[in-house]
């Protein structure tokens, strides 16, 4: 069955909207269809969080709480799910939510333009998880900007929440929000506004016949590149398919040769699972963008964007991980390094979809990933990159390093690998092969960076590997 209306919760009421505009943004909605102007508009691209909004979600029969940018996220997102402002907070009685009594104890607000961000973006923090630490509080809030008190008293507040009764009024009304939730049951969607389209389907095969009738698309994955068409360009996308309600497309597996990631799989989801296997991974999801972003942006939308500064693909490249192409008559297998054509083009095909992931474990190895930016939380990567070593009685054996934002694609540095293959692990060994850095890329320059500083930069990582490898400790900055 087929419905053109979303479905979502609201003040614990069912709120419907039938066809609504597929480029309208949550933020828009809010503040100009339902006039509630809590929720504030700063960077329109999911940086600075003054936008933040939560939405819960049936998962395993409970309400999981989700921080997102809704600068970015379109309307139909919303189908099936419970959405939370800012408004929403204080109790029928007056008395304000314990996350926002604490942002007033502590002073955590002054001009109050960003306040409700920080708030939301709290509030999720405070329903999910019943320790706050300073590790947990800073990635809560990396994607909220403060430009007045600056983050110490909005810290404080949040570790106040330590000694506060964790039940809430949203406790109180868990059951009645799960049944309402239930009793929503979001169907296929299908929109059709405005010369605008909007598909939402829940199975690969119904995915297929809309791939079928519909050759110019757009697919949705996340979603946090795609609608800075609308926001940033001001221009219309005129067809999106929506790939994040397809159940078969959001899982990871794992066996003893390698993991298995969906391509509609979150991003926040991986990286608790990758930390076992490759810490520096996982430290560069922790940094490829705010909770916000992670709690929308996939992997799979990651790859097909095929941005070169795409944080995840410099990894994978040197991880040889595989894709996995779903065509509509069968799948097949694509190295990732054969991929990439050119900026931001890659080879898939027209009725081609990325299926899934699937990235080695190299249990051995000796695995090293590095991210360059101007901010260290929440921003684009001036350089990013990543090395993987074989070594054997301190020889290298087989090394495989990649680099991000040095080229038009994601690329391998294939003349340095070349040089460092067979060679003993030193420090003149690694002298010797950074200067073929040269020979791999010819970077430009633009906003983030000079093609010298990269190319500098570039070399100074493959030494600063070395030295973590060689003294078996970790030179970063904290």
């Amino acid at each position: 069955m087929i419905s053109s209306t979303v479905k979502f919760l609201l003040n614990d009421k069912i709120l419907e909207i039938d066809s609504p505009d597929p480029n309208q943004t949550i933020l828009n909605y809010l503040r100009s269809d339902l006039k509630k102007t809590g929720t504030k508009e700063g960077c329109a691209e999911g940086g600075c969080g003054a936008c933040t909004v939560v939405v819960g979600e049936l998962v395993k029969g409970e309400i999981k709480y989700s921080s997102i940018n809704s600068c970015i996220s379109f309307v139909p997102f919303l189908n099936g799910k419970q959405l939370l402002i800012v408004e929403d907070l204080i109790s029928n009685n007056g008395s304000l939510h314990p996350v926002q009594d604490a942002m007033v104890k502590f002073h955590g607000s002054q001009c109050g333009f960003c306040t409700p961000g920080f708030v939301m973006s709290l509030f999720s923090m405070f329903k999910n998880n019943k320790k706050y630490e300073t590790e947990l509080i800073k990635d809560s809030i990396s994607g909220n900007l403060c430009r007045c008190t600056g983050y110490r008293p909005i810290i404080d507040a949040a570790k106040s929440l330590n000694k506060v009764e964790k039940k809430d009024v949203f406790s109180k009304n868990k059951r009645k929000v799960i049944k309402l939730l239930k009793k929503i049951n979001p169907k296929n969607t299908f929109i059709n506004s405005e010369n605008k389209k909007f598909f939402s389907p829940k199975t690969i095969n119904d995915l297929k016949s809309i791939i079928k009738k519909n050759p110019n698309l757009n697919f949705l994955a996340g979603g946090t590149d795609l609608s800075l068409k609308v926001t940033k360009e001001r221009k219309e996308i005129s067809c999106i398919v929506n790939l994040k309600e397809i159940k078969e497309l959001d899982f990871i597996r794992i066996n003893k040769n390698y993991i298995e990631v969906g391509a509609a799989t979150s991003l926040i989801k991986f990286e608790n699972k990758i930390k076992k296997y490759y810490p520096d991974f996982y430290t560069i999801l922790k940094r490829y963008g705010s909770v916000q972003i992670r709690n929308v942006g996939t992997i799979g939308g990651n790859i097909a964007t095929a941005s070169p500064i795409g944080d995840t693909l410099p990894i994978l490249l040197s991880l040889k991980a595989d894709i996995v192409i779903q065509g509509l008559n069968k799948r097949k297998l694509l190295p990732i390094n054969n991929f990439f054509t050119g900026y931001r083009k890659t080879k898939l095909k027209k009725n081609e979809f990325i299926y899934s992931i699937k990235i080695p474990l190299f249990k051995k190895n000796i695995f090293k990933a590095f991210k360059i930016s101007k901010r260290f939380d929440d921003d684009i990567s001036s350089i990013c990159g990543s090395f993987n070593f074989e070594i054997n009685n301190n020889k290298i054996k087989k090394v495989y390093i990649a680099y991000g934002g040095m080229a038009a694609v994601p690329k391998r540095a294939k003349a340095c690998e070349e040089i460092l293959k067979n060679k003993p692990l030193k420090i003149s060994t690694f002298i010797k092969a950074k200067d073929y850095l040269d020979k791999d890329f010819e970077p430009i320059s633009d906003m983030r960076a000079s093609k010298e500083y990269r190319l500098e930069v570039a070399k100074n990582l493959l030494i600063k590997c070395f030295v973590e490898i060689n003294t078996k400790k970790l030179t970063r900055v904290i």
